[in-house]
């Protein structure tokens, strides 16, 4: 088993393999904190740093995740279904 750590992941580009699209760089991660998985990588499709409380993002579920190379995470999420992920979130 290869170990990464968040920093390494957060260096990698995000490209969609149904469109070749590179949507970015994760910046954060939802986990679940009872058995400490990964539920979803969050990309800003901006800058990580929010402006006025609110950003644009994409959060990609782990699942939909096909793999972790050397230089990008490979994801596969077909055009139309990649709006519903884009979603916009109150920071606290």
């Amino acid at each position: 088993m290869r170990r990464i750590s968040t920093a390494e992941l957060r260096e990698k580009e995000v490209v969609n393999v149904c469109t070749g699209e590179i949507l970015g760089y994760p910046c954060e991660y939802e986990i679940n904190a009872d058995d400490g998985r990964i539920l979803s990588m969050i990309i800003p499709t901006g800058s990580c740093i929010p402006f006025f409380g609110k950003k644009q993002e994409y959060v990609i579920p782990w699942n939909m995740i096909e793999c972790i190379g050397e230089d990008a995470i490979l994801v596969k999420i077909p055009p139309s279904e990649l709006c519903k992920f884009e979603t916009h979130r109150k920071i606290k």
